[in-house]
């Protein structure tokens, strides 16, 4: 069933994800400060709003993804008196747990619905659609939402109650963060001890060391073709944003008490590497940096 949707944040990601939402048959209203980013999301299909709050006061469901859980809040601020009763708020934003049920606190209190559903497949997965959906909140909006999720992705998980959506995203990417790491570094050894890339990655592909990190976006060139690493590191999901995903799953690591020594060193080695590279590296030139504290150079 066709909808009328709010889309607030039209940039790398949210902008292919509005478009799909226009390609499945579904009018959108988008939003975003950055005049281009309008621009590119109106060629697809989306229509301008002038503001955040008169594209929200005109749909029936609203979506936003933005940097951080501030920015999320503040617009809750803004836009949530400009809303019909009882709208649905869909937050796909990768922000810390407390902010996301903070985020759900504030819409029900303003009489909407709320649900946090950030998610995983970069740049990449937004524009083919192909993206996986975490999504916290209660079982009728999640059931509201699915259609909407599957029309810009291609999995969709009901994780539980507010925020568990966004537990689920930094639990996953740290997971992510720690193999790339581990990957960078047995490639590294590797080439110390006289492998071929190839090599390693025919053997470690198909046996106990195959993982995602390996078998998509491997950190070297040549064993997988689309791997960012044969474009010299042009991102597909910049270190930037996985510093920022680890850095929120260390902050859920202290808050829980929870000793993880590798999820705390990740972030770590992240954050070091992103304030080099920023948004212009793919997370798996986290290699380089090993290769240089080993006074390799490859």
């Amino acid at each position: 069933m066709s909808r009328t949707v709010a889309f607030i944040g039209l940039g790398h990601m949210g902008g292919p994800m509005a478009a799909n939402l226009v390609r499945a048959g579904h009018r959108v209203l988008g939003h975003d400060l950055v005049e281009s980013a309008v621009g590119t999301a109106a060629e697809a299909g989306v229509e301008p709003a002038a503001s955040a709050a008169a594209a929200v006061a005109g749909a029936g469901l609203v979506v936003t993804m933005l940097p951080a859980g501030h920015h999320v809040l503040g617009l809750y601020d803004e836009i949530l008196a400009a809303a019909r009763p009882g709208t649905l708020f869909v937050d796909c934003s990768t922000i810390d747990v407390a902010d996301a049920r903070t985020a759900h606190e504030r819409a029900a209190t303003a009489g909407m619905r709320a649900l946090d559903a950030p998610v995983s497949g970069g740049v990449v997965g937004a524009e083919a659609a192909t993206l996986t959906f975490m999504a916290g909140g209660g079982e009728a909006e999640y059931a509201e939402a699915r259609p909407l999720l599957e029309a810009m992705g291609k999995k969709a998980v009901h994780c539980g109650g507010a925020g568990a959506g966004q537990a689920a995203k930094i639990c996953n990417n740290m997971i992510l963060g720690v193999s790339m790491i581990a990957v960078s570094e047995a490639f590294v050894l590797g080439e110390r001890l006289g492998l071929s890339h190839q090599a390693l990655y025919d053997v470690a592909s198909t046996a106990s060391g195959q993982c995602w990190a390996l078998s998509v976006n491997c950190p070297v060139p040549g064993p997988v073709p689309a791997s960012p690493a044969n474009r010299d590191y042009r991102p597909g999901f910049a270190a930037s944003l996985m510093a920022k995903d680890l850095g929120l799953a260390a902050n859920a690591l202290r808050e829980g008490g929870v000793h993880a020594e590798l999820g705390l060193r990740a972030a770590e080695l992240y954050a070091a590497y992103a304030e080099r590279a920023g948004d212009t590296e793919d997370f798996s030139g986290i290699v380089r940096t090993i290769r240089d504290a080993n006074g390799d150079r490859t």
